[in-house]
């Protein structure tokens, strides 16, 4: 007989990330040794068919299109939500009110204050954002290099997130491309994902400079962002996330420069970190191109055997379990609200400076 503790889970969203969401819940436990046995109790959306569709695939045991019915439901233990972003801080304060397991699509929030309440409302309880490319195992092992001190004093940090989606007219009057449901455009929509890792393997950003692009007459919202950086640590970073990055499916790329060595990454090839050692003889220095799926890796153990590459779908997977194994160890995990809530300040200081054009100091 199983020990382990089950959670019924309920997720909010439909979509997209929906689906993702619903694949980590499904595959977690054949991957990581969790403490946990997740049951997908009910899934809820707007759309009733589709819903019966998508719960019938991916396995949830029953469907909803009123999320506040899952607000008080004493047979839920989790609540994901993968949602418009205007919806996030509703739905968010509601569950942790009542007492849930809070995980939530990036970014947290419409604006700070909203993620402000956010924070309070979940403290001391477990919470997640999905900000999943830290999971990454490439993205994981330059973190490693990073603490190890290969990379050495950080002169740049360089990061770009580039696709092609504002060239599909058809996208044009989805909620990611309204100001009422998502905030910003491709700020909040890729540019989070920039800051986050930046924030994680650079350290804190002390202020910034930026313009915010709309190509599309009459649209709300950015197509692109572009902000210059100072940090903490004295390095100075570039940021640039765009829409109509035509030619790129999802270029998430970065780049660091220090004084031991550089690191790039790039998830249209996922599996790979490029390094650069500047202790490697004359004769044999040059860009390492490295297949990161062991042995010695992040996350080698969890999936496939040394040389098997791993998918987009595996971040979602290996989040939930460190999650899992936070939650059962009683430790913090990261990303979680707080993380978020940082995101969203970094954001925030995107717009104040577009708008005033100007630098803008940030934490002071």
């Amino acid at each position: 007989m199983s020990t382990k503790k089950t959670l019924n889970v309920a997720m909010i969203g439909q979509g997209f990330m929906g689906r993702a969401h619903s694949n980590a819940y499904q595959q977690v436990n054949h991957f990581f040794d969790t403490n946990f046995n997740l049951y997908l109790k009910v899934i809820c959306g707007r759309d009733r068919e589709q819903l019966k569709g998508i719960a019938s695939q991916w396995g949830w045991a029953e469907t909803e299109t009123d999320w506040r019915k899952l607000i008080d439901r004493k047979d839920v233990d989790l609540i994901d939500i993968g949602t418009p972003n205007n919806l996030h801080a509703e739905m968010a304060i509601a569950a942790a009110e009542a007492g849930k397991i809070v995980l939530c699509e990036k970014p947290l929030a419409m604006n700070v204050a909203e993620a402000e309440r956010m924070v309070q409302a979940v403290k001391g309880k477990p919470n997640l954002v999905w900000f999943n490319y830290r999971r990454v195992p490439a993205i994981a092992f330059a973190k490693q290099l990073i603490d190890e001190g290969r990379i050495g004093d950080v002169y740049h940090y360089r990061a770009t997130y580039l696709n092609s989606s504002g060239l599909n007219a058809s996208r044009a009057n989805t909620w990611r491309y309204s100001k009422a449901t998502a905030g910003s455009g491709a700020a909040g929509d890729l540019l989070s994902h920039l800051i986050d890792l930046a924030l994680w393997l650079n350290g804190p950003i002390t202020e910034l400079c930026s313009m915010l692009k709309t190509f599309v007459p009459g649209r709300d919202v950015d197509d692109a962002a572009v902000m210059m950086t100072r940090f903490a640590n004295g390095s100075v970073g570039t940021f640039e996330a765009s829409r109509y990055g035509t030619g790129n499916r999802n270029r998430n790329m970065f780049e660091i420069h220090g004084s031991k060595g550089a690191a790039v990454f790039n998830l249209e090839e996922m599996n790979r970190l490029q390094f650069f050692d500047v202790n490697d003889p004359s004769e044999l220095s040059g860009m390492r191109n490295i297949l990161v799926t062991g042995p010695g890796h992040p996350y080698v153990n969890q999936f496939w055997p040394p040389g098997h590459v791993i998918g987009y779908e595996h971040t979602f997977v290996a989040t939930l379990a460190d999650f899992l194994k936070a939650m059962h160890e009683g430790n913090e995990f990261h990303a979680n609200f707080e993380d978020g809530l940082k995101v969203q300040g970094v954001l925030e200081a995107v717009e104040q400076s577009a708008a005033k054009e100007k630098w803008v100091a940030l934490g002071r």
